[in-house]
């Protein structure tokens, strides 16, 4: 879908004391360390704090590091599942600053919502609700680091690693590819995890997209969720119309 006229664009700054994006071969032990970048769906989880709704699906398009990578650890005492705390030692990314642009596009796994599909209508709420730092919490890998969400234009500011050149990274978590926004054939009717190998040229990450990624695994199948009066839990498009954040201006 990318390249088609519907594609809208924004682009947004986020700040945050801390962030933890969990390595996922870290944290099955209970000892969890950050990656040293954020991850796509961590990103991606934030702009749908911002602005959610079933009829798009956002896509990341970049991330700029504004500030020094650093880490810092912490002692944790995390809920044991055999009753009481465990000790642990989180290492989490400090003092973060980050410039995203992103894209949506439509979902056409939601035809009911066909009639929803006004470009000038969720760009300017998705902006606004940018400008107002979002409808709901927005936190930085886990709820514990909560960030600032303020808009900004992509590549103006002095940021870090502005002249560092390419700084390649290992293989590492991109996204999941859920049954609802999943468009590749192979990928319909399943959960899939999908990874790459993220490469920082001047501070810039320029991500694959889910879909386009060539390392993934599918998880389980998984059928689109139903929406509908019979299930009551969606009584149809005017639930996601009218009201304060809908009014255009």
């Amino acid at each position: 879908m990318s390249g088609q006229p519907e594609k809208n664009y924004v682009e947004f700054s986020v700040k945050g004391d801390y962030a933890l994006f969990s390595d996922v071969l870290t944290r099955a032990g209970g000892e969890k360390c950050s990656y040293m970048i954020p991850t796509y769906e961590a990103l991606k989880g934030i702009l749908q704090s911002v602005y959610f709704k079933p009829t798009l699906i956002w896509t990341i398009d970049s991330v700029r590091i504004m500030n020094r990578i650093r880490t810092v650890r912490k002692g944790m005492r995390p809920i044991s599942y055999s009753g009481g705390n465990d000790l642990a030692y989180y290492t989490y990314l400090a003092d973060v600053h980050y410039q995203v642009r992103a894209h949506f596009d439509w979902n056409y796994n939601r035809p009911e919502l066909a009639g929803d599909r006004n470009l000038n209508k969720h760009s300017s709420i998705a902006k606004r609700m940018i400008e107002r730092g979002g409808r709901r919490d927005c936190y930085l890998g886990t709820r514990e680091c909560q960030c600032l969400v303020e808009p900004c234009v992509f590549g103006e500011g002095e940021g870090y690693y502005d002249n560092s050149g390419e700084i390649p990274y290992n293989l590492m978590y991109c996204g999941t590819i859920y049954a609802d926004e999943a468009t590749e054939p192979d990928d319909k009717g399943k959960m899939t995890i999908t990874f790459f190998e993220p490469v920082m040229k001047n501070g810039v990450i320029d991500f694959t997209a889910p879909k386009d990624c060539t390392i993934k695994r599918h998880i389980k199948d998984m059928p689109i969720k139903p929406f509908g009066k019979e299930y009551n839990n969606f009584s149809g498009l005017e639930e996601f119309g009218g009201g304060d954040f809908d009014e255009l201006g």
